[in-house]
């Protein structure tokens, strides 16, 4: 090992699969004897959050610290570049590595002024959402150009994102490599499935772009091999729960489909037999992984990076926002379970070989160590 690093992580929002990613980051990071710190929007926040942030603590020997992170472009982006840029040299950081559109900014703008820090620079989805035709979409693009000269190395987690990030912005003139996510060797243990099962999972935050009015329309039409309605149960909370709730009642659907909160994702998925990811954008989910690590069968959508996760299966993928599509899908898994067994072991075995977390950390470790020689030479 070149040596021990001094590490700060720096997100917006500590929720969802960019809060995950950094969680494994920092632990793993951490048993290999770097020391890590970690700045988080002190606005954004979940029903999880304070749980979670407090479980990560013994792992981020350099603090949790908390600024303002406004989603859009707000009064926090002015001040905060500044105030994490301060907080890094008073913890002599050697690696500045920012997840998602606005961490990203932040690490990197606090490597203005030169000093003996270097900034990476994980996209997750964040700036890809944004639309060039959008005014949104041209100010964050033009702040990635910006920026790229600031940027040590940017590490996509698909090659979906890669190609994206292409299009939208340029191609990268910093080094750029596609690490994907991984899990721990405990999350291929089967989960059993518990009392009152449903027949459909789903776990995730409720809004639009998840695709749950469609999943729920979908779920409308599909029943089991006893002419019963199909079941399904939702993990997750977000802006659009009330348009969810009222779909729900407008299509008769109280007595099949239940609506749980937010909830932790494993425990979650004994409470169904078959996992769904019905949305319509994405960059590299983990809930597809977990789910599929499981041993849960997965009914998703062709998005984002979602093909690369299925390997060999991805005949199985339905297109996004067709709801005859993933009703057609939903009711062949409930007729022929057999089959969707199979599908999901294969879909295992590909993830076990290509998404595990010593590989995804070590590659980024030595990313770190490459961008730092580089800085000294």
């Amino acid at each position: 090992m070149p040596g021990k690093l001094r590490i700060l992580q720096v997100m917006r929002s500590p929720v969802g699969g960019l809060f995950r990613h950094v969680a494994d980051l920092t632990r793993e990071l951490a048993a290999h004897g770097h020391e890590v710190g970690l700045v988080v929007d002190s606005l954004a926040n979940d029903a999880q959050t304070e749980s979670r942030l407090t479980a990560l603590l013994p792992h981020a020997q350099l603090g949790i610290h908390r600024y303002a992170m406004p989603r859009v472009l707000g009064k926090g982006d002015l001040v905060t570049p500044l105030a994490v840029r301060k907080l890094a040299r008073s913890l002599d950081i050697d690696v500045l590595h920012g997840h998602g559109a606005k961490g990203g900014f932040y690490a990197r703008l606090a490597r203005l002024g030169g000093g003996k820090s270097v900034a990476l620079y994980t996209p997750h989805g964040g700036v890809l959402h944004f639309s060039k035709s959008s005014a949104s979409g041209r100010v964050f693009h033009l702040l990635e150009r910006w920026l790229m000269v600031q940027t040590a190395a940017i590490i996509f987690e698909s090659q979906y994102a890669k190609t994206t990030y292409a299009s939208l912005i340029g191609a990268p003139t910093c080094p750029a490599e596609v690490i994907y996510n991984g899990l721990q060797p405990e999350e291929f243990e089967p989960v059993a499935p518990g009392e009152d099962t449903a027949d459909f999972v789903f776990v995730g935050e409720l809004r639009d772009l998840k695709g749950i009015h469609i999943l729920v329309e979908a779920l409308a039409g599909v029943s089991r091999r006893d002419g019963a309605g199909a079941t399904l149960v939702m993990a997750g909370d977000g802006g659009a729960r009330d348009a969810l709730t009222d779909q729900i009642n407008r299509l008769g659907l109280n007595e099949r489909v239940r609506l749980l909160g937010a909830q932790p994702a494993r425990p979650t998925f004994a409470k169904g037999r078959i996992a769904v990811v019905p949305s319509l954008a994405e960059s590299l989910p983990y809930i597809v992984l977990e789910a599929a690590a499981a041993r849960l069968p997965v009914i998703s959508t062709r998005v984002g990076g979602i093909p690369e996760i299925y390997g060999p299966t991805t005949h199985g993928l339905v297109p996004a926002s067709d709801v005859v599509a993933l009703r057609t899908a939903m009711q062949k898994a409930l007729d022929n379970p057999e089959a969707a067994q199979a599908e999901m072991q294969q879909r295992l075995a590909y993830i076990f070989e290509h998404f595990a977390v010593g590989q995804m950390v070590s590659r980024i470790e030595a990313l770190y160590f490459a961008a730092l020689g580089r800085l000294k030479a």
